[in-house]
């Protein structure tokens, strides 16, 4: 039996799904400005940098449902989706230890994981492309909270709460990372 796959043809790269993906890539340097004028320490531009992160989370989501909904999936967006979140968070792990809001070994614990995998996706291209997985989306929905709430302008009071989030979200980013590594193993050793 012919494989109906094969005979359809492929989705167009410029499609509104991905437009949606290159919006996100858009926000991150406009988030970063925000985030570390005046050195972090001006309120409004704080709440604005987390309206422009807000804004671009949702986008993440909304750019896959319209691809799936529309059957636009296309490879460039299961790669560029996931590369638009790590800028996008980078940028953020980045501001808030710039600005002394978060510890720098944070920052760099989930910077070489979220690099390592995106290296990780590129060294196994031929053998197939690694779409992000429910374990990779519950990691990006963790880390936007606790980002979100670093980025806020909070009182001191609720700093445990931004703590205990972002260790949730670290640890989640440190295991599913892991998981990516046996992922990208089986791929190889099932795959000519």
């Amino acid at each position: 039996m012919p494989d109906v796959r094969s005979s359809q043809p492929q989705p167009s790269v410029w499609n509104i799904a991905n437009g949606v993906t290159v919006l996100r890539f858009l926000l991150v340097p406009i988030f970063g400005w925000l985030l570390l004028r005046e050195g972090g320490a001006d309120d409004a531009s704080r709440v604005a940098a987390f309206v422009t992160f807000a804004i671009a989370m949702v986008t993440d989501r909304a750019d896959g449902e319209l691809a799936r909904r529309r059957g636009l999936v296309t490879d460039f967006g299961k790669l560029a989706d996931p590369i638009a979140d790590k800028a996008l968070t980078g940028m953020a792990f980045v501001g808030l230890s710039i600005i002394g809001e978060l510890p720098w070994w944070v920052t760099v614990l989930v910077l070489v994981r979220e690099w390592g995998v995106t290296a990780l996706r590129f060294a196994v291209i031929r053998h197939g492309v690694m779409p992000a997985g429910r374990g990779g989306k519950a990691k990006t929905a963790l880390q936007a909270v606790a980002l979100g709430l670093y980025v806020l302008p909070l009182p001191d009071a609720l700093e445990f709460i931004q703590i205990g989030v972002m260790a949730v979200a670290v640890a989640v980013t440190v295991v599913t990372g892991a998981d990516y590594v046996l992922q990208a193993m089986r791929l190889r050793r099932h795959t000519p």
